[in-house]
């Protein structure tokens, strides 16, 4: 019995101490491993792609010169928004709210357009109306000479009413000719203005009629109108005057600077 414990000693020793051999040796190989280096940012910012080689730029034999822009506007011409950062646009050309329904020859974008002259003079009265307690709104501005065609191309063809009921309810349309719609437009030199008043909370004011309105209600004298509407219309028309701009007595929303720069130009670049 002594014998066979014996035996059974000296083979848990050797199974000790191969166990101790290769714990040994394991060590000394993980001594032997290069450190890792552990990383702190995120896993995105690091690319794991191997970089293109930088190749040396090819020097031509003469300087190519910087591409100039094109101007946006002719000389003497601004953007409105430019001028006035916090009038209203409601272009309504560029849409298809208008007296013929859909969007107008020329106008590529809902933008304003005027001279320099026109856009300060509306500038000062916008001030005046802001301390007020309005805000400009602008139907139209500047007009391309290819829009009033269009206007005159529409007018003469007879079939298309669809909008007779909202814009000349009382008239036939081969009266809009020569009376509210003409073959030159002074939109088309720059320096006039189609616009109302809003509230300081965006709200339209009562001006007895809107833009565009083929009928004597659109005339500044109207005895049709309320007396509060009639103190509107007198209110835009007194302020815009004081600037410098002419009323319209058929179009109450109607106005152009009197001392125009273009008076004989009329002009048929696109709204844009």
């Amino acid at each position: 019995m002594n014998k066979k414990l014996g035996i059974l000693l000296v083979i848990l020793f050797l199974i000790l101490c191969i166990i101790l051999i290769m714990k040994l040796e394991e060590d000394r190989e993980h001594q032997s491993a290069p450190t890792q280096t552990i990383h702190t940012s995120s896993p995105y910012a690091t690319s794991t792609e191997t970089p293109e080689p930088t190749l040396e730029p090819t020097l031509s034999p003469t300087p190519t010169p910087e591409a100039t822009p094109e101007p946006r506007l002719p000389e003497g011409f601004v953007y409105v928004k430019d001028v006035i950062p916090y009038i209203h646009l409601d272009v309504r050309y560029y849409t298809d709210k208008n007296f013929i329904g859909s969007r107008i020859d020329g106008y590529n974008a809902p933008v304003a357009i005027l001279t320099v002259e026109a856009a300060e003079a509306l500038k000062k009265a916008c001030e005046i109306f802001y301390q007020k307690g309005y805000i400009v709104t602008i139907y139209d501005a500047y007009r391309p000479q290819k829009a009033v065609e269009h206007f005159v191309r529409w007018s003469e063809d007879e079939s298309d009413t669809r909008m007779k009921e909202i814009y000349y309810p009382n008239l036939h349309k081969s009266y809009l000719i020569g009376n509210f719609i003409s073959s030159k437009s002074g939109h088309s030199r720059g320096s006039t203005v189609d616009m109302s008043l809003l509230d300081l909370e965006g709200k339209e004011v009562d001006m007895g009629g809107y833009f565009d309105l083929f009928d004597s209600l659109s005339y500044y004298e109207n005895s049709k109108i309320t007396d509060i509407q009639r103190e509107n219309r007198k209110l835009l028309r007194e302020v815009m005057v004081e600037c410098g701009f002419i009323p319209s007595n058929g179009e109450w929303w109607h106005f152009r600077l009197d001392n125009e720069p273009y008076p004989d130009t009329y002009f048929d670049f696109d709204v844009e």
